[in-house]
């Protein structure tokens, strides 16, 4: 799991700089999926050590980030929905943004709780 939560870092790290390119790199705040991605990947490398405690302590530590992002987000998700029934927004790109945003952290929240399922099932 340490390596797929690296893998997710590295792609918040590109959606932030595809999102910062796309709004003419006039717009700082689309780097904070970077800013997220930077953690995972902090993250991931604490978390890829043999002692299972602090893998243990460093996966539920950026679960918990990734599910506080995703909490904090969904309302982007509501808004790209309302963005491809033609509803106008200020900055469209923002709104892909967060909701690209939402769904990375979404999909790295279900894979930690499988993994999370699958090794409580194997040291039952």
């Amino acid at each position: 799991m340490a390596k797929l939560t690296i893998v997710f870092g590295i792609l918040l790290i590109l959606l932030a700089l595809i999102g910062f390119v796309s709004t003419g790199s006039t717009h700082p705040t689309a780097l904070i999926p970077g800013g997220l991605g930077l953690l995972f990947i902090l993250f991931g490398v604490m978390a890829n050590t043999p002692d299972s405690k602090k893998r243990m302590l460093w996966m539920h530590i950026s679960v918990t980030i990734a599910l506080l992002a995703f909490l904090g987000t969904i309302g982007a998700d509501i808004d790209s929905f309302r963005l491809s029934r033609g509803v106008e927004f200020p900055h469209p790109a923002a709104v892909l943004e967060k909701a690209a945003m939402s769904l990375l952290c979404l999909i790295y929240v279900l894979f930690c709780i499988r993994s999370f399922i699958n090794a409580r099932v194997k040291s039952a």
